[in-house]
């Protein structure tokens, strides 16, 4: 699936980054800020232990015999690859990850982006008139291509009502059916979080930059309102924007007789994509791989057993769940079905993968977060009595039989979500407005110390 041609990630250039860095410190300031970041300060002012080459956005800058430090960083420094004068770590060429400062984030277009697809809530009546608001917006003053889905056009409400006549140029697309990698170049959701969840399962590949408007019931992954739609889509299509990259999981579902169980000759996975060539052991069997957002969830379905399934990471046996299931997360879905479990909530920034278990037969068990990029195979156990099911972002839910493999790890195709204002102000907004994070009466104070 191609890339999208027009957008990509806009690196701060260091006169830009310099306007984060504060006032001149003085000699000893300056020595306990490098400390706190792991470095030394020497008599002729040069950094010890570090690579040489060293950027504005992750270490403090050397300017006129000044130490300047940065107040935004939002990140550690990059973790040093010399230790002493003679050790160092051995590069991985094959190594693709690595940590930016999520205040250098911003996005940019290399062509102005021209067709826009816009993803409504379903059955939500109350989105009929922003949604036409909306897309003669984007039509008349912006001259822009905008698609919908065939089925929002369908709705009788639209489809009987004259006034959304000029909804009728719309162009269309079908669910599993019509391929959009090379036709989209900036998505638009109304509704709630729903909405981008959809929006990601329709790109299996690169997905271009999503905007998401507050027109649902909880909110937490859409930081726009729609009072002043029209500055904001605007100031995006110009490319003053920040955005946050959410990481993805690839999943890749492995069935061990694919034909009797799906009941077709050729299946068709809607928004999943058919894999042929896998393992060397996997001869004459099926994949199907999909993108997932938030989470994999694997259940005992309607079995009164408990699920019991065999956990692997990079090919080594971790542990069995047994209880009621297992969640595989991202940081984006650790705030979802993850923290109703009991799990930690992870900036989106962080790039790792969540584990938790549901229910555990097990006092000692606890969710646990591993590094990104790890491989997690998830089986049923030889002597589990019943399958279990999997889900993905809560749908595609099917059936998992003994010698089907569950295979997941970190996706390189993560999507890329439009900030109100960054990404660390968007988040912890969104906890305190959506879960009411840390929210309780203030305790009184003491008027008079003696009297407690």
């Amino acid at each position: 699936m191609a890339r999208p041609r027009k957008w990509h990630l806009q690196k701060m250039p260091e006169m830009e980054e310099s306007r984060a860095l504060e006032e001149p410190l003085d000699t000893e300031q300056g020595l306990g800020c490098l400390w706190s970041c792991g470095e030394e300060l020497s008599g002729d002012s040069q950094l010890r232990g570090r690579a040489k080459s060293r950027s504005l956005s992750t270490s403090p800058a050397l300017i006129s015999g000044k130490v300047y430090r940065r107040t935004r960083s939002l990140h550690g420094p990059s973790p040093a690859t010399k230790f002493g004068p003679k050790a160092c770590m051995l590069q991985n060429p094959k190594a693709v990850m690595h940590i930016q400062d999520p205040a250098s984030q911003r996005l940019t277009w290399s062509k102005p982006p021209k067709s826009i697809l816009v993803i409504k809530k379903i059955q939500d009546h109350r989105l009929l008139q922003p949604f036409k608001d909306l897309c003669i917006f984007l039509m008349e003053e912006k001259d822009m291509i905008v698609y919908v889905e065939k089925k929002v056009l369908e709705d009788p409400t639209i489809a009987d009502d004259e006034s959304f006549g000029p909804l009728k140029k719309l162009s269309t697309f079908r669910e599993g059916l019509d391929d959009l990698s090379d036709r989209i170049d900036f998505i638009i959701c109304l509704g709630g979080d729903g909405t981008l969840l959809y929006a990601s399962s329709l790109f299996q590949g690169s997905v271009p930059p999503v905007m998401a408007f507050h027109l649902g019931s909880l909110g937490f992954l859409t930081p726009f309102n729609f009072d002043t739609y029209q500055s904001q889509v605007t100031q995006v299509i110009e490319g003053n924007a920040a955005i946050i990259l959410r990481n993805r999981l690839k999943v890749k579902v492995i069935k061990e007789n694919w034909e009797s169980k799906v009941g077709q000759e050729h299946p068709v996975e809607e928004n999943g994509r058919i894999v042929a060539k896998h393992g060397e052991n996997d001869l004459g069997k099926r994949a199907v791989q999909y993108q997932v957002l938030n989470e994999v969830v694997v259940d005992r379905g309607p079995s009164s057993y408990l699920s019991n399934v065999d956990l692997f990471l990079n090919g080594r046996l971790i542990t069995s769940v047994q209880g009621d299931g297992v969640i595989v997360s991202t940081p984006t879905g650790s705030t979802a079905y993850a923290a109703a479990a009991g799990a930690s909530m992870i900036h989106p920034n962080v790039p790792a993968i969540m584990i938790t278990p549901i229910c555990p037969h097990s006092l000692s068990f606890r969710p646990i977060v591993v590094p990104a990029g790890v491989d997690l195979q998830i089986m049923l156990s030889p002597d589990a009595r019943n399958t279990a099911w999997i889900s993905f972002d809560g749908r595609k839910r099917q059936e998992i039989c003994h010698g089907d493999r569950i295979n997941i790890t970190t996706s390189c195709y993560p999507v890329p979500s439009i900030c109100f204002r960054d990404p660390v102000n968007d988040w912890f907004d969104s906890l305190a407005e959506c879960l009411h994070w840390n929210v309780r009466k203030k305790q009184s104070h003491l008027t008079d110390v003696e009297d407690y």
